[in-house]
């Protein structure tokens, strides 16, 4: 289905702050997933709307987005070579386009203008990176559809986004904007966080084996596959380990991840890289960006009991998180060096992400049995070889897992998440 806009609303909008500067540490991550996977990675999607909303009001709101947060007007300068640097503009319009659904159901006409963007391209360098449309039915509005580039903000800044549009917050903006983020990491302190994160990566590089994931002798077809695994079980276990031994349910669900992995394919030290919010620097617990970055752990707990293994995951991930924050391009490079050194590439992509309000999690626990399936399988675009979410649903230990058939089979995949129910279980009180 191809939404035609019945209406095109130019929305003009005004903020503080402009100027062009290098991307942040954060924005060149987010960019080198974008390039990697080739996609605009939006976020977003159908809300729908009370049948009294006025085509004003969300003009209002979307002119407010637009100017209080600074990564929504963003555009990005391409040099010849591709190399990109951010331009913050203080003024300028956007487009919110109203759609007539006709004889249409209008969720599915929202939902479809959603599908279009997604498969579409963006052009950073022309478009800003947000898309909104309305969608009306007898003159009523009933939908709206919004997409967004993870390039804006990532999962901590959008709940600070969301918090503020629905409070209308009119208070200065807080935090370091990317712009500032990319003076100070220019500086000499940001240099020195910097080579202090390649001194820790490079203790972990030159002695870890360079193979993640045993060969896969049949790849499966489609290339890669995003699964999904519910289960209160695991979330029980966990917060009686967490309670225990008076650590966080994140920390306990990353030890259960190593020690799976640890057991489908053999190969010690683990090395899993995860997400870290990086909200815990000066200045950056509320800004609207993209702030996280993927750090390194390297685990050593071949052998171990669970126990053991969890121990070693908490001494070692305080270190992870402090060193990810750092500049891509020179990690990159830093990479390709210890692989010519060492004659071979070495795969660190094997990835962790709780991406819960709370690492502590909820205390509430449904009986719900588990469940597992197999939302999706494509050719593209792209996944990593291995990547693991945790996500937030009351009452269960939600994990989302998307998966590189090349590196890591599909049956592999659901039996990592039943190996971390089954190890929870079995060392819970």
């Amino acid at each position: 289905m191809h939404a035609v806009a019945a209406e095109r609303i130019v929305v003009p909008f005004k903020g503080e702050g402009a100027g062009v500067d290098e991307l942040s540490w954060g924005q060149t991550e987010n960019w080198s997933a974008i390039v990697a996977q080739k996609t605009w990675i939006p976020l977003g999607g159908v809300k729908p709307l009370p049948p009294t909303t006025t085509i004003e009001e969300i003009a209002d709101e979307l002119a407010y987005l637009m100017g209080r947060y600074q990564p929504m007007r963003t555009k990005l300068r391409f040099a010849p070579d591709g190399h990109p640097r951010q331009e913050v503009f203080e003024s300028g319009e956007i487009v919110l386009s109203i759609v007539d659904a006709g004889s249409s159901d209008p969720l599915t006409v929202a939902e479809a203008i959603c599908d279009g963007w997604r498969d579409d391209t963006l052009d950073f360098a022309s478009e800003w990176p947000v898309r909104m449309a309305l969608v009306r039915k007898d003159g009523v509005l009933t939908h709206m559809s919004v997409l967004m580039s993870h390039f804006v903000t990532d999962a901590a800044g959008a709940l600070v986004m969301m918090s503020e549009v629905a409070q209308r917050v009119s208070a200065p903006v807080a935090g370091m904007q990317p712009l500032e983020q990319a003076r100070w990491q220019q500086s000499p302190a940001g240099q020195r966080q910097n080579e202090s994160s390649l001194r820790h990566w490079d203790n972990i590089l030159r002695t870890v084996s360079p193979h993640r994931f045993p060969p896969v002798s049949s790849p499966a077809e489609p290339r890669y596959w995003h699964g999904e695994f519910s289960s209160p079980k695991l979330l029980k276990a966990v917060l009686d380990i967490a309670d225990r031994r008076g650590t966080e349910t994140s920390t306990v669900l990353f030890a259960l991840y190593a020690v799976a992995l640890n057991q489908i394919t053999g190969i010690s030290p683990v090395v899993i890289r995860p997400m870290v919010s990086n909200r815990f620097r000066p200045g950056m617990s509320n800004v609207v960006c993209t702030l996280a970055q993927a750090g390194l752990c390297s685990f050593d707990i071949g052998g171990l009991s669970f126990p053991d293994a969890l121990t070693v995951v908490q001494r070692s991930v305080m270190a992870a998180y402090k060193h990810a924050y750092f500049n891509h391009h020179d990690m990159v490079a830093f990479r390709e060096r210890i692989a010519l050194e060492r004659g071979q590439e070495i795969n660190i992509a094997c990835y962790f992400n709780d991406r819960r309000s709370s690492s502590r999690g909820s205390s509430f626990v449904s009986d719900a049995p588990a469940t597992f399936r197999w939302v999706a399988s494509q050719d593209a675009p792209s996944f990593e070889p291995l990547f693991l979410h945790i996500d937030d649903v009351p009452g269960t230990a939600q994990i989302t897992l998307y998966l590189d058939s090349h590196y890591f089979s599909p049956a592999d995949g659901e039996r990592l998440v039943r190996l971390m129910e089954e190890g929870g279980a079995e060392h819970s009180g």
